[in-house]
Parts: structure tokens; sequence; C-alpha cells
């Protein structure tokens, strides 16, 4: 099963997809929609159209670790989500859009699109970041032996 990272925005909300084997994070995309609930109804219809089991929703904390009021908007998308019937994953997004920035500075990727590869490189981010933490819990569960090749 898939799982779909989602960078939430006022306007514009990056997502990212990853592979059926759960190790890559692979098309990413924008979604242009400023109204909540029909932002939510789009997500759901992409969960179910790509066979998604987690939706990942970056957690907008302060730096300080508190919820502003960012998060208490995505903590409403968020109900909105799970009462459609998506397993929803809320994960720290602290300085992913800080990064998606620098990463496309580096690669010279300027121009007028740059907002919306912003939002969707931050969704990547968000995305290798839980797969990251999925395969380290396995990890753990198997105590410290990968799965397909043993100590």
């Amino acid at each position: 099963m898939r799982v779909i990272a989602v960078d939430y925005g006022d306007r514009r909300t990056g997502a990212a997809v990853s592979d059926s084997m759960r190790s890559l994070a692979g098309e990413c995309f924008v979604i242009d929609e400023p109204d909540a609930g029909r932002l939510a109804n789009r997500l759901e219809k992409e969960y179910n159209a790509r066979g998604a089991d987690t939706l990942v929703l970056g957690n907008p904390l302060n730096m300080n670790g508190t919820a502003g009021p960012r998060a208490e908007k995505t903590a409403k998308l968020k109900v909105m989500l799970e009462r459609r019937g998506l397993r929803v994953v809320l994960w720290d997004e602290r300085r992913t859009t800080v990064e998606a920035d620098r990463i496309l500075t580096d690669t010279r990727n300027l121009g007028r699109k740059r907002k919306e590869k912003i939002d969707a490189v931050a969704a990547s981010l968000l995305l290798e970041g839980f797969l990251l933490a999925e395969k380290n819990l396995t990890k753990a569960d198997q105590g410290g032996q990968d799965a397909e090749t043993g100590p």
C-alpha cells in the first residue's frame, strides 16, 4: 500500500506519493484548492485512486514545539479526512519548506512556478522522513535485523 504525504497550505497544497513498497517518494504534485472541504474531497479521491493506506499530514508546529493557528487548521483538516475513512498521521513539518527552498536554490530551480515546486518538494521531504522512520521502527521490531538479509 502507498503513503501520501501532504504539505497543507492556504492556497496550494503539495502532495507526494510513495511507491507500493513504501520505500521511495515517487510522484509529487500540487493541488490548487483554498477551500478545506473541497481539498479534503480531492485528497480522499487521490488516496483511494492511488491505493494508499496512510496519509501523512504535515503538522506545522512552532519552532518551540507549540501549536499555533496554522496547526489548528491542520488539525481540523485531519478530522475532515478521518471522517472520510482515511488513516491520517500528523508529522512534524518544521523546516521542510525552508529545506525545499534550499534544494530548489541549489539546483537553480528558479522562475514563476517556484512556489508550487516548493510545496511539492516539501511534501516529498515529509514523505521521505515518514518512510525512513517507518523503516527504522520495522527494523527495531525485528531486533535490528533487516527483514530481507538478516543479521
